[in-house]
C-alpha cells in the first residue's frame, strides 16, 4: 500500500522534487529525487547482522545507468542489456561515497548498500545531482546511523559568474566544474575540474556551493524530523583501560622512535606489525602475570581486540606528535616535502615518451602514446556516444607496496586516480585542430608511500613533453593531509602525505595546477565536515608546494620537445568541400579501403571535411594526400591531365579514367586532326595518355577531354563547314 509523500525545494531557477513512499519500499528508506524530467530512485539497505572479521565500514555505493533513461536501446547488435557501469559512473558512485562515508561510525561493520538508479534523464538537467542528493536523503531517512543530512550541489564558473547547478550544454563552456557536499554545517566533500583558475576563485566557488548545498541539507533535515526512521544503535568500541595503558607503554617508546626517525616504510611497517601481531601474546602473558584482571567471560574480548589497540596506539602517537611537537612521520616540519627525482626518456624512443616521477618512496613510470584521430575511445551510455581524445590510466600492482594479492585487474580506486590525473592536464592539452592526435598516458606506479595519484599527473606532464606533446603549461600535483583535535578545535595541515599520515589522518585533500591556476581537486575526509579555514591554508600551502614540485620537474625537461619521436605516426591535414567526403569514400568504402590497404596509412574523416592521414611513413603519407586530392580535384579547362584509357565505345570515342578514379569523354573527333574512321586507330584499353580539358560541368561533373588539342593544328587546317560530315573531322587546303 503505498504511503507516498512528496516534498519541494526551489533552488535558484529550478524545482528539486523528492518522493517517499512510491517505489522500493522494502529498501530501508527509498527516495525519488527529480530535477525538470531528470528522475533517479535512489536507496539504502543495511543488513542485519554486522560482518564478522571487517575493520572497516562495508558500504558500497552503486550508480546504475539505464538506457531507457534517455530514450536509448544499447548500440550494439549482441547485447542489449546493461552490463558494468562504465568508468564514468563508478567516478559518481565514488563521489557520492566520499561524501556519506565520514558520517557513518567508525565501528559500524553492517554492509550498507545504496543504489542510485537512474530512471529518465531530459539531457538538461545532470542525474548526479539528483542521484547525490537522493542518496543523502535516503542515508538519512533509513534506520542506518547516519550523521547529517546532507546536501550535494555543482558550481559552474561562466564569464566570470558562478552558476548554481549549469545544465549539460552550460558546463561545457565552463571553467569550473565544483561539486560541494556538506552537512548542515560545514563542507564534506569537493570535486572539482577547473581551467586554471586562482586559489580565490576556488574559495568563492566553494562558499557558493556551501551555502547552497546546506539550504538542501537544511530541507532534507525538515523532512528527516517528520518521517525519518529511528537510528540502529552502534556499540562504544570495546575498551579496557588497564590493558590499553599496559600496551601503551609496551609500544609508545619504539613506536615513537620509528616515526622520527628516517626509516623506510617497509621497515616502520615491520616494526609496527611486530607490536600489532604481538599484541594478542603479550596480554595473555599479563593476564597470566595478574598484571591486568579480567573476568573469564572478558577475556576472550580482550584478547580479540588487542590488535585495534595497538593501532590506535599507533595512530594516536603519529597524531599527537604533529599536533603537540610538530614532527610527522621520518620527522619531517609540517610542509616538508620529500626528495624527488625525475627522468625522461627512461624507455627507448619506440615509446613515443616516458617519464619516471619519484618523490621519496613514490615512484611512478609514465609513458605517453601518440596515436591517430581515429584511436579515440568511443563511450557509450544514455546519453548517447562520447569519444574521448585523451586518456589517463593507472595501474597499481601490489608488488608497489611490497605485498601479494589476487586483485590482479583495474578496481574503482585506480579508475578514480587515474580520472584525478587525466582531468588535471585536459586544460592545458592543445587544441584538436592544432594537435589532432590521439593521446593516452599511462602511469605504472612501482612504489607507493603515499600520493601516488600526485605522482601520476607529475609524470604525465613530463611523458607529455618528452613525447613532443604542446601542453599550454606544466602540471604538478601535491596531497595535503590534516590532523586535528575535535575537542580543542586545533588542526594542522601537512604537506605530503605518507603512509600513517593518510590512513591515520582526518583528510586527503588533492590538488593539481599550473602556475596560472588550480586544474583539478579531490577531497577525502574521515571527519565530519572541515572548518571554512582550513580551505585557505590548504589551497595556501597547495599552491606554494606543488611550485616547488615544479621546479624539480622543469629540470629534467623545461618545455615540450618539438620533435616527436622517429616511431611516433606524423598526421596531415585536407581539407576538402564536405560534399566530396563520398568520393574519398567510395562505393561502399571501395575507394578508402583501396588507398589505405595500398599505402598503409590511416584516415579518418570529419563531417567538415577535414580529413587526417596518419602513418609513420612520409612517403606513403604524401601519396595518400596526393590521391586524396586528386579525387577531390575539380577538373580545370585548358589544364593537361594524366589519362588512362578505360573503355572504347566504337565509332564515338574513348573513356579515360584521370584524377584517381575521375572519368572523361575523348569525342572521337577529338583524337587528332585528320578525320578518324576507328577509335582504336589510335587508342587501345590501358593505353596511358595526356589529354587537354575543353569541357568540364560542374552540376553534373561531365568531362570532355582532347588529345589533339594537346599540338596546334598543322598548316592549312579548316574546320568543318556547319552541318558537316558526322565526326567533323575538318579537311585540309593546299597552300596556295
Amino acid at each position: 500500500m503505498s504511503t507516498e509523500k512528496v516534498y519541494s525545494l526551489t533552488l535558484g531557477d529550478e524545482l528539486l522534487t523528492v518522493r517517499t513512499g512510491l517505489l522500493a519500499n522494502q529498501a530501508n528508506a527509498s527516495v525519488i529525487c527529480q530535477i525538470g524530467d531528470t528522475v533517479v530512485l535512489s536507496n539504502c539497505t543495511m543488513s542485519a547482522e554486522a560482518r564478522s572479521g571487517v575493520d572497516f565500514l562495508p558500504l558500497q555505493v552503486v550508480y546504475q545507468e539505464k538506457y531507457y533513461a534517455g530514450g536509448r536501446i544499447a548500440g550494439s547488435r549482441f547485447r542489449k542489456r546493461e552490463g558494468r557501469p562504465a568508468d564514468s559512473y563508478v567516478l559518481l558512485a565514488r563521489m557520492i561515497d566520499r561524501g556519506l562515508r565520514p558520517m557513518f561510525p567508525k565501528n559500524l561493520h553492517n554492509d550498507i548498500q545504496i543504489f542510485c538508479t537512474v530512471l529518465s534523464y531530459d539531457f538538461e538537467h545532470e542525474h548526479d545531482i539528483a542521484a547525490a542528493n537522493g542518496a543523502n536523503l535516503s542515508a538519512a531517512l533509513s534506520q542506518c546511523p547516519c550523521d547529517g543530512p546532507l546536501g550535494s550541489v555543482r558550481v559552474g564558473l561562466i564569464d566570470g559568474e558562478l552558476v548554481l547547478n549549469p545544465s549539460h550544454e552550460a558546463r561545457k563552456k565552463s571553467n569550473l566544474d565544483l561539486f560541494v557536499t556538506t552537512s548542515l554545517d560545514r563542507v564534506v566533500m569537493v570535486e572539482a575540474a577547473a581551467n586554471q583558475i586562482s586559489e580565490a576563485e576556488m574559495l568563492r566557488a566553494i562558499a557558493f556551493g556551501k551555502k547552497w548545498a546546506q539550504k538542501i541539507a537544511q530541507f532534507f533535515a525538515g523532512i528527516q524530523g517528520e518521517i525519518g526512521k529511528k537510528k540502529q544503535e552502534v556499540a562504544e568500541p570495546y575498551m579496557h583501560d588497564a590493558a590499553y595503558v599496559l600496551l601503551k607503554e609496551w609500544t609508545v617508546p619504539t613506536i615513537t622512535k620509528s616515526i622520527t626517525d628516517p626509516l623506510p616504510k617497509l621497515e616502520r611497517r615491520r616494526i609496527f606489525n611486530e607490536f600489532l601481531y604481538g599484541a594478542k601474546a603479550k596480554l595473555e602473558e599479563a593476564l597470566n602475570g595478574n598484571q591486568i584482571a579480567a573476568s573469564d567471560e572478558e577475556k576472550e574480548e580482550l584478547l580479540n581486540n588487542a590488535f585495534a589497540f595497538v593501532d590506535k596506539i599507533i595512530k594516536g602517537e603519529v597524531r599527537r606528535l604533529v599536533l603537540e611537537e610538530g614532527i610527522r612521520m621520518s620527522g619531517r616540519t609540517v610542509d616538508e616535502i620529500r626528495p624527488i627525482s625525475v627522468m625522461v626518456d627512461i624507455l627507448p624512443k619506440r615509446v613515443h615518451g616516458s617519464a619516471l616521477f619519484q618523490r621519496g618512496e613514490t615512484q611512478g613510470l609514465t609513458t605517453c602514446t601518440l596515436g591517430a584521430p581515429g584511436d579515440k575511445q568511443l563511450v557509450e551510455g544514455m546519453e548517447g556516444e562520447q569519444e574521448l581524445r585523451y586518456m589517463h590510466h593507472y595501474n597499481f600492482p601490489p608488488f608497489s607496496v611490497g605485498e601479494t594479492s589476487n586483485r590482479l585487474f583495474v578496481g574503482n580506486r585506480e579508475i578514480g586516480h587515474g580520472n584525478l590525473a587525466q582531468r588535471g592536464l585536459e586544460p592545458v592539452l592543445p587544441k584538436i585542430e592544432d594537435f589532432p592526435y590521439t593521446i593516452r598516458t599511462v602511469t605504472e606506479i612501482l612504489e607507493s608511500n603515499g600520493s601516488s595519484s600526485m605522482a601520476a599527473t607529475c609524470g604525465s606532464t613530463l611523458a607529455l613533453m618528452a613525447a613532443g606533446v604542446p601542453i599550454a603549461a606544466p602540471v604538478s600535483g601535491i596531497a595535503l593531509g590534516l590532523m586535528s583535535d575535535e575537542e580543542s578545535g586545533k588542526y594542522i595541515v601537512l604537506s605530503d602525505l605518507q603512509d600513517e599520515e593518510d590512513f591515520g589522518g582526518d583528510m586527503d585533500f588533492k590538488l593539481t595546477g599550473t602556475e596560472k591556476g588550480i586544474t583539478a581537486i579531490q577531497m577525502d575526509i574521515k571527519i565530519k565536515g572541515l572548518p571554512d579555514e582550513v580551505f585557505e591554508e590548504a589551497l595556501e600551502r597547495a599552491q606554494k608546494g606543488r611550485m616547488q614540485i615544479l621546479q624539480s620537474m622543469l629540470t629534467a625537461i623545461a618545455e615540450p620537445r618539438v620533435e616527436m619521436s622517429p616511431y611516433a605516426p606524423r598526421i596531415e591535414t585536407v581539407q576538402i568541400n564536405p560534399d566530396d567526403i563520398r568520393l574519398v569514400i567510395g562505393k561502399g568504402g571501395e575507394t578508402i579501403q583501396k588507398i589505405t590497404g595500398e599505402l598503409g596509412v590511416e584516415i579518418d574523416i570529419e563531417d567538415s571535411g577535414v580529413i587526417f592521414i596518419t602513418s609513420t611513413d612520409g612517403e606513403s603519407m604524401q601519396k595518400a594526400k596526393e590521391w586524396i586530392q586528386g579525387i577531390t580535384e575539380k577538373p580545370e579547362i585548358g589544364k593537361v591531365y594524366d589519362c588512362t584509357v578505360v573503355r572504347i565505345i566504337p565509332g564515338v570515342g574513348a573513356i579515360v579514367e584521370f584524377l584517381r578514379g575521375k572519368d572523361a569523354m575523348i569525342h572521337i573527333s577529338e583524337l587528332q586532326w585528320k578525320r578518324t574512321e576507328n577509335v582504336e586507330d589510335v587508342l587501345k584499353i590501358g593505353n596511358e595518355i595526356q589529354a587537354k580539358c575543353v569541357e568540364y560541368d560542374a552540376v553534373d561533373g561531365k568531362t570532355r577531354m582532347s588529345l589533339k588539342k594537346m599540338q596546334e593544328a598543322p598548316e592549312g587546317y579548316e574546320p568543318p563547314r556547319h552541318g558537316g560530315g558526322g565526326q567533323g573531322g575538318g579537311r585540309f587546303s593546299p597552300r596556295r
